[in-house]
């Protein structure tokens, strides 16, 4: 009669899917002594793996004897010993749980083995430096790293559970290939749910963390993990601004986790471990989630500002643009692949040629010509896209424009034009125009060049100055594509500057830094990824850029009305850019214009002070009074007061137009320095 255990490994078996290189490994080491040594993080089939391991050697005539330390009194009896007069495989489970064995296993338990026995130990960590250091177990043992699924593999398994075709790439999106996040997606589908995020999973991701984590020893180790799923990469000093305290101990924890990779530049956690910590922080603990999202913003801004090169500040934009790609519910981020290697680079005269062929072969001749009159005018403007040869395979160009530019390009007219109409750069501020993208292969559709592109736009965006007015994105010919993600930047489509060029429409989208500076869009990007609902982006165009006499006019007009409600609440100062910057929740915009004048008289001359205090701050009557208190003319105290207010307007001026550097807002309670960024623009 069958078991019921007969069965159980039976559909286990038929669910079973990929794994053909580390089946191969094991066919190959059967009849031989050694070790194969499988590790992997939580859930990624390591088990299932062994038991397709038994029945292999089972078919081919050896005596598997499974093993799994879960079920174990640990101790030194508790190993069983195959059969010495019969070829054997040992398979050895969970074997993470017996670490504090591990000198006695290695050195006293497996040497008594049959010379014939093939080991095969299955856990969470690799082989320990002992292994590794001696030379017999060094040539004994094999090691097999356990991953993901590749997409091939998943599919398969989806396959073969009946799964609807139409779900296949959605699940295998949100499980990263994670063999239990699948087959819990594929049981969530089976009972009708339509999970489209990790979040989805009935019953929370508690489950899933317990197998993936494990125990994790305290809250303070939870704290670390939580700062590394969100941060890009985490160093030790990365983790202290974050989490302060204990950031050494805590750092060495997370370096021996079997789910924790390291790079070049730290410590980063597997894709389907990373999504489910923070499905978890952000079900369970909302407010820590923004408070911890807000500080990796101001994290990750503190680290490009810190790189001095730009290749390496670019590889950082890269890596973040990526890695939030992915999580993006917008088709043009989500699709962005690895950059493989590839660099962006400047321009050099070798490169003109293919630039301009690439350019005709799929945008035409009419934009050919533009290119090279743009490669020649303004070389600087231009990245050339390398692979790891130094051959061209794509370019950009980000034009800072002029009124001596106009007339030639139908883009940079049509960009400014629209920034004339709807807030003229003003004396020192630029235009900025994303005006060429390309890709010699893959013309605009996904590819290294255009990961590099929208890189160089993130880091543009985190380091762009004060002197910088507009910045229009007008190098994209798909604008259905396009929109959704630049919205989700704060660009809005500026319609009236979309653009034809040899018959190809280009959809051009804005944003005004005058009146959303890098601050208050940092405030939108994180309300945005916390889905608090924030202002329709071309609403902004609402909000006044004054010239300098609109801003002079309305100077003189603020310290007539300072005292009159009713008639400053009109004033255009309020919806200045230097009020919108230094503005509080808890102080009205008019309560703003007053801290700021009040501040801006401080920095006059004492006798100017003290007449501009008396006269519009703390009036101490009519000006007539004034003057006498002050012991002027009437006319020597006019000539002076507009002397005064003339200086005070300068300087006021100089903080509209140049405001003081303003980093994004830091939790005042967290340790410095401090700050998601994305949203991490992608951050």
């Amino acid at each position: 009669m069958t078991s019921l255990g007969h069965t159980v490994r039976e559909l286990r078996r038929r669910s079973f899917t990929g794994r053909a290189d580390e089946i191969a490994v094991f066919r190959n080491a059967l009849g031989a002594p050694g070790v194969l040594f499988v590790h992997g993080a939580g859930g990624v089939g390591k088990s299932a793996l062994l038991d397709v391991f038994a029945d292999i050697a089972t078919e081919k005539g050896f005596d598997p004897v499974r093993v799994d330390a879960r079920h174990l009194t640990l101790g030194q009896t508790a190993l069983p010993a195959p059969a010495a007069d019969a070829p054997a495989v040992l398979l050895i489970d969970t074997y993470e749980l017996l670490e504090p064995l591990d000198d006695w296993i290695r050195e006293h338990y497996l040497p008594s083995l049959p010379a014939s026995c093939l080991v095969v130990i299955a856990g969470r960590q690799g082989p320990g430096p002992r292994w590794r250091a001696d030379p017999a177990w060094r040539e004994l043992t094999q090691v097999i790293a356990l991953g993901n699924l590749s997409s091939q593999d998943g599919l398969a398994y989806l396959t073969a559970q009946d799964v609807p075709g139409d779900v296949h790439d959605r699940l295998l999106k949100i499980s990263r290939g994670h063999p239990l996040t699948l087959s819990m997606m594929v049981d969530a589908v089976r009972r009708g749910a339509a999970p489209r995020a990790l979040s989805d999973l009935p019953g929370g991701v508690g489950a899933l963390l317990t197998h993936l984590l494990g125990e994790v020893p305290s809250t303070r180790h939870r704290t670390a993990l939580d700062v590394c799923a969100l941060l890009l990469v985490t160093t030790e000093d990365l983790l202290r601004s974050m989490a302060g305290g204990d950031a050494g101990a805590l750092f060495a924890w997370l370096r021996t986790q079997p789910f924790i990779e390291e790079s070049p530049y730290g410590l980063y956690p597997h894709d389907v471990v990373r999504d489910a910590i923070t499905a978890d922080l952000r079900w369970r603990d909302p407010a820590r989630y923004a408070e911890l999202y807000r500080r990796k913003l101001a994290v990750f801004h503190d680290q490009v500002r810190a790189t001095t090169s730009e290749r390496e500040r670019l590889d950082l934009a890269v890596l973040t643009v990526v890695l939030n790609g992915t999580r993006s519910p917008h088709t043009a981020l989500a699709s962005l692949p690895p950059t493989m290697q590839a660099y962006a680079d400047g321009l050099h005269d070798g490169d003109r040629s293919s630039i301009v062929a690439m350019t005709a072969q799929w945008q035409g001749r009419e934009q050919a010509e533009l290119v090279a009159y743009w490669m020649e005018r303004r070389p600087d403007a231009f990245r050339v896209f390398r692979t790891k040869t130094g051959e061209p395979h794509g370019y950009g160009a980000r034009l800072d424009l002029t009124e001596a530019d106009l007339g030639v390009d139908p883009g940079a007219d049509a960009m400014w034009a629209y920034a004339s109409k709807y807030g003229p750069p003003r004396a020192g501020e630029q235009v900025r125009a994303w005006r060429f993208f390309l890709d010699r292969d893959h013309g605009q559709r996904p590819s290294p060049s255009l990961t590099l592109f929208v890189a160089w736009q993130i880091l543009d965006i985190l380091l762009i100055g004060d002197d910088t007015a507009w910045s229009f994105v007008g190098a994209f010919d798909d604008g259905e594509l396009w929109t959704s993600s630049m919205e989700s930047l704060d660009f809005w489509a500026a319609d009236e500057a979309g653009y034809t060029v040899g018959g190809s429409r280009f959809p051009v989208f804005a944003h005004d830094w005058r009146r959303t500076g890098i601050a208050k869009y940092t405030e939108l990007l994180h309300a945005c990824q916390m889905g608090v609902p924030t202002r329709p982006s071309a609403q902004v165009l609402d909000e006044a850029v004054l010239s300098q006499p609109e801003f002079t006019d309305a100077v003189r007009s603020a310290l007539r009305t300072l005292h009159t409600p009713e008639l400053l609440r009109s004033n255009p100062l309020l919806q200045s850019r230097m009020v919108r910057q230094h503005g509080r929740v808890e102080r009205t915009p008019a309560d703003t214009l007053r801290d700021l004048l009040d501040e801006a008289v401080g920095t006059l001359k004492p006798e100017l002070r003290v007449l501009l205090d008396r006269t519009f701050l703390r009036p101490a009557g009519v000006q007539e009074r004034v003057a006498d208190s002050l012991h002027l003319s009437f006319n020597t105290y006019r000539r002076h007061r507009d002397k005064a207010i003339t200086q005070l307007t300068e300087e006021l001026w100089r903080r509209e137009t140049r405001p003081r550097p303003s980093t994004p807002a830091h939790d005042a309670d967290a340790p410095k320095p401090d700050h998601a960024g994305s949203t991490d623009p992608t951050v």
